[in-house]
């Protein structure tokens, strides 16, 4: 089974913010007021050496999220995908705090304090609600994994900067752009 991953070119990557659109776009009735599944960072905006990445969650093999949850409402797929379920978040924040990529989100509307349910991008891949039910798709959004696809963001890339899928085909592609930039000691084996 193909371990499912995300991977951003930065030397390709413009800041165009297609793959967040095309996100909001995918996902737009399961995501509540404030919540931004994948964001694009730029470092050095504006001066040399400026480059620009795409983040969400990075779907860890060692998810530090899924080590504080209290409630375990964190599993990982056979593909290797970091969901959560609603039902059981208790909106504590822990997985806000532990993640190093700030994939946890929680809304941004209501009083102090009232978090409510955590929400993070599931390289669509809806939820543990039944495949491409109504309600997987209003508390998870689309789920493309499961009709053979991959996640909107990606595909929609226009750079192809943004990499998703097989984590050994991903870094293959990777390798061989390193190689062709002139860098070969520059790839990881």
């Amino acid at each position: 089974m193909a371990t499912m991953k995300f991977l951003c070119d930065s030397k390709r990557c413009i800041e165009c913010n297609g793959c967040v659109t095309a996100c909001k776009n995918e996902n737009d009735h399961a995501l509540e007021w404030g919540i931004q599944r994948r964001r694009v960072v730029t470092i050095h905006d504006g001066e040399r050496g400026e480059a620009s990445i795409s983040v969400a969650c990075m779907h860890c093999s060692d998810a530090p999220c899924m080590a504080v949850c209290p409630a375990d409402c964190f599993y990982r797929t056979e593909d290797g995908v970091i969901l959560h379920n609603k039902d059981k978040c208790i909106g504590c924040g822990y997985c806000l705090y532990a993640c190093p990529f700030g994939a946890p989100q929680f809304k941004k509307n209501g009083a102090f304090g009232s978090r409510g349910k955590m929400d993070k991008c599931t390289f669509c891949s809806g939820g543990p609600e039944e495949n491409h039910s109504e309600a997987e798709r209003a508390k998870y959004g689309a789920n493309r994994l499961a009709e053979g696809k991959l996640p909107m963001c990606a595909e929609l890339c226009a750079t192809k900067a943004l990499l998703a899928g097989d984590a050994e085909v991903v870094s293959s592609i990777f390798r061989e752009r390193v190689a062709y930039r002139g860098a070969d000691n520059a790839a990881w084996k």
